[in-house]
């Protein structure tokens, strides 16, 4: 009987959940210390086939990083490599991003997107942006009075803004598109990763379908 009562549950649940219509993009947030094992690894490729099975065609996943310097490009190699192995059969065309590269694990096979952001946070993403077009103002290229919200976004990694953001944990924000998720829906849990079940996410999102969204308004 325990087995068969969380079954219902999960039916009940994606059946409400398809009614009304979904986030287009999900944005995941986790901890580098999250990926301590293979267990870890396995769930973040979980959750990818759980966004797969209910039709969400966008994630962005950004695996946080505290460490500067030598030792930040050391931890984000190793999670490179590893993610690399773990997401190539995974149920989506998945690209992984860092602040010294960007690799496509693969491309053109799914439906669904996977960007993985290691320590790529969103303060040196809008610096870049910045710089790159105050260097094409220097060079002639452009005009001062020609930049806006448009032309800082053209220069921007990630050009979606998120619909809605898991962040796994606690209730802290992350320094993640604080460009583009300035309308998204924040949806906070309290269970760490390796507690993090399809449960969850099917929770995080009926809660963003209850919300009404007034984009700043």
């Amino acid at each position: 009987m325990n087995e068969i009562v969380p079954g219902l549950y999960e039916r009940r649940m994606i059946s409400q959940i398809e009614k009304e219509e979904l986030p287009k993009h999900i944005i995941l947030v986790i901890a580098e210390d999250d990926l301590q094992t293979d267990k870890a690894f396995d769930k973040l490729k979980e959750f990818v086939s759980w966004c797969s099975e209910i039709e969400i065609p966008q994630i962005t996943v950004y695996i946080s990083v505290i460490e500067a310097g030598e030792l930040s490009k050391g931890i984000c190699s190793k999670l490179t490599k590893r993610l690399v192995e773990t997401m190539s059969c995974a149920p989506a065309d998945v690209t992984i991003h860092t602040e010294s590269e960007r690799i496509d694990v693969s491309e053109g096979k799914h439906d669904l997107m996977l960007d993985i952001s290691i320590g790529f946070g969103g303060k040196y993403e809008l610096t870049t942006a910045i710089k790159q077009i105050m260097r094409k103002v220097k060079a002639g290229e452009l005009k001062p009075e020609d930049i806006d919200e448009k032309m800082v976004e053209s220069h921007l990694v990630f050009k979606s803004e998120p619909d809605l953001i898991i962040k796994t944990g606690g209730e802290r924000l992350t320094n993640f598109l604080i460009w583009q998720a300035v309308y998204s829906e924040l949806y906070f849990t309290d269970v760490n990763w390796l507690g993090f079940r399809k449960m969850d996410l099917l929770r995080a999102v009926r809660d963003y379908q209850k919300r009404r969204r007034r984009f700043g308004e």
